[in-house]
């Protein structure tokens, strides 16, 4: 083929220009570029994208088409299954080669597998690249030559040998392939409108690449000095809110370490804030390590005598759970939060999750299902394993046993009610002895505070103790069927 001949960037979770692999060689091989995105809900095992989702991507994909426009390329859309459109796009285009950057969920990876075969054996050039984890799944085993299971080890291996790659400045005009006839992105209906309910989403985000990068910076500069001591407090701002935009990959976790890492010099309480935020990017990695080598735990339970525990068919009490209107402010106040905003504070996460499983006995797919609709950060492989791992069914899980107080979780961690309040204003005139367990305040307390239980906030729709007696009697009888 002529040297001239186009080269495609295909992006997917990689919504970014700065410190983008797949990008760079493209640009390196002075080609005319065609960027392209591709929205394919039709390959199989590809799971649809949540409404919060959709939400981001619509921006994110404006603001990629922006910062491309500025280079001199244009953003070519298009919809449908990726390996069919993919062949398309390159007929087209008269393309010489294709570059992305890899996904590791088992959809993904089954999809750009197809995808390369075909481009090969059509003559055309397909090369990949890792933008988007740490380390790839299969460059970091345990001595034996498994993977790992349990995160410690696999982050002392992983300080032991990560080194993030030098950055590399993308030129400032690229050579442009010849336009081709673009979807148009709002034909694609992935904004709400009746009714749009993103309000609170747009109040709470700014979307795309720049937005990251100020988001970081921030975070790094105010917030990492507190972070050990403040990241599971809910009340306080200081945890970065980087995972949607690590997500779509708005930003890289390269330039994020690069970034991070550069704090560890300054050493005291910064260096400590900055040690515990990497701990907390390898978390991610960790957990796109296990889904790429379990992939079964996207459905399935990782310890498979959960199988046989006798899950609860509770619908009424799953909207309860989904709506914030369990009677538990804390847990109400994260799950208002998620559907105002499309995030929850991790902490709350698990909190909410524990209640959902233990408290409701309600399978963790409900809600991991819930999250993936309404998180603007849903990632498959975070929440899947994060969700097992509240359940006590994954791999390194927390124990089932271990199950969360909603009320000595609010008060040690919104010790003055001041989270539960924002999202609760029916309770937000108790004091702070009460504001976490209204239910148990003298009548003329709640009476001064205007908070009349069942009418304008709900009873606790089920008793801790109680609940949490009838799950430790449900784990018992099931560890007694397998031991």
């Amino acid at each position: 083929m002529s040297a001239k001949a186009p080269i495609i960037v295909w992006f997917r979770q990689d919504l970014r220009i700065t410190d983008n692999p797949a990008l760079l060689a493209a640009a390196e091989t002075g080609r005319p570029i065609l960027p392209l995105y591709i929205l394919d809900e039709e390959s199989p095992g590809t799971r649809p994208l949540g409404g919060a989702s959709r939400w981001w991507l619509h921006h994110s994909l404006e603001s990629l088409a922006a910062n491309l426009c500025e280079r001199g390329l244009q953003l070519l859309l298009r919809r449908g299954m990726a390996q069919v459109e993919l062949s398309r796009v390159v007929q087209e285009s008269g393309a010489a080669e294709v570059v992305w950057n890899r996904c590791y969920e088992p959809g993904a990876v089954a999809r750009d597998t197809a995808a390369k075969e075909m481009l090969c054996a059509a003559g055309v050039s397909a090369e990949s690249f890792n933008g988007s984890l740490l380390i790839e799944p299969w460059k970091i085993e345990t001595g034996q030559g498994a993977p790992y299971k349990v995160f410690s080890p696999y982050w002392r291996r992983l300080r032991e040998l990560y080194q993030a790659p030098a950055f590399a400045e993308l030129p400032q005009s690229l050579p442009a392939a010849k336009e081709l006839m673009p979807d148009e992105l709002v034909g694609w209906s992935l904004l709400p409108s009746a009714p749009d309910w993103a309000g609170g989403i747009r109040d709470s985000f700014s979307v795309g690449e720049a937005a990251a990068q100020a988001r970081l910076a921030k975070f790094l500069d105010d917030t990492v000095v507190d972070y050990p001591n403040n990241r599971n407090r809910p009340d306080h701002a200081d945890t970065s809110r980087l995972s949607p935009y690590l997500h779509w990959g708005e930003i890289g976790p390269h330039g994020v370490w690069r970034a991070a890492a550069a704090y560890l010099d300054k050493g005291g309480a910064v260096a400590r804030g900055a040690e515990a935020f990497l701990r907390e990017l390898a978390w991610r990695d960790f957990n796109h390590h296990l889904l790429f080598h379990f992939p079964e735990l996207a459905v399935s339970n990782w310890r498979k005598h959960f199988d046989g525990f006798p899950w609860r068919d509770d619908p009424v009490g799953l909207i309860a759970w989904q709506q914030g209107r369990t009677g538990y402010p804390l847990v109400d106040a994260g799950m208002r939060e998620l559907w105002h905003t499309g995030f929850m504070h991790n902490r709350v996460r698990m909190i909410v999750g524990s209640f959902l499983i233990k408290h409701l006995m309600i399978d963790w797919r409900s809600g991991e299902s819930w999250f993936w609709d309404t998180l603007v950060d849903a990632d498959l492989a975070n929440n899947v394993c994060n969700w097992q791992w509240v359940a006590g069914s994954g791999a390194d899980a927390a124990p089932f046993f271990r199950i969360f107080n909603p009320i000595s979780q609010g008060e040690k961690f919104d010790p003055v009610g001041s989270y539960v309040r924002r999202w609760i204003p029916e309770i937000a005139g108790m004091p702070d002895k009460w504001v976490h367990k209204p239910w148990a305040a003298p009548d003329y307390v709640r009476a001064a505070a205007g908070l009349v239980l069942g009418e304008n906030y709900p009873e606790p729709m089920v008793d801790h103790a109680n609940a949490r007696a009838r799950a430790l009697k449900a784990y018992k009888a099931l560890r007694g069927e397998v031991d």
